[in-house]
């Protein structure tokens, strides 16, 4: 009976100890989409290394991107436009799925939160 227990909570913690989230370092570069809504336009990101380069609309804004961790990260435009363009903008992954992650951004200090999803369309 003892050992019957053993093996039971022995295959209970080995499987409750398995990451349950596919691994996010998959969306460090490659291809993304944020589709139109949710307060954005059509978004493509291309991400490679440390630069994060977004098409929308007409235009074509190029970023750094530097990662705290798996599910925080910081962009910063290396052309700003505007005085809001010089500020950081603050990434959290809220939740990941296998091809796309939600994320809540913050730029600079404010205490607005833009909400979104983001898409892996290829590698």
């Amino acid at each position: 009976m003892n050992k019957l227990a053993i093996i039971f909570i022995s295959a209970i913690l080995s499987t409750s100890c398995k990451e349950t989230q596919p691994n996010p370092d998959r969306f460090k570069s490659g291809t993304f989409e944020i589709p139109e809504g949710e307060g954005y336009s059509k978004t493509i990101i291309i991400r490679q290394d440390s630069i994060q380069i977004e098409k929308y609309e007409n235009d074509i804004d190029t970023l750094s991107i530097s990662w705290k961790n798996n599910f925080n990260y910081t962009l910063k435009m290396l052309h700003p436009k505007s005085v809001i363009d010089e500020e950081p903008i603050h990434v959290k992954i809220t939740s990941i799925t296998e091809n796309s992650y939600k994320f809540e951004a913050v730029i600079g200090h404010s205490n607005y939160i833009q909400k979104g999803t983001l898409h892996k369309i290829s590698n």
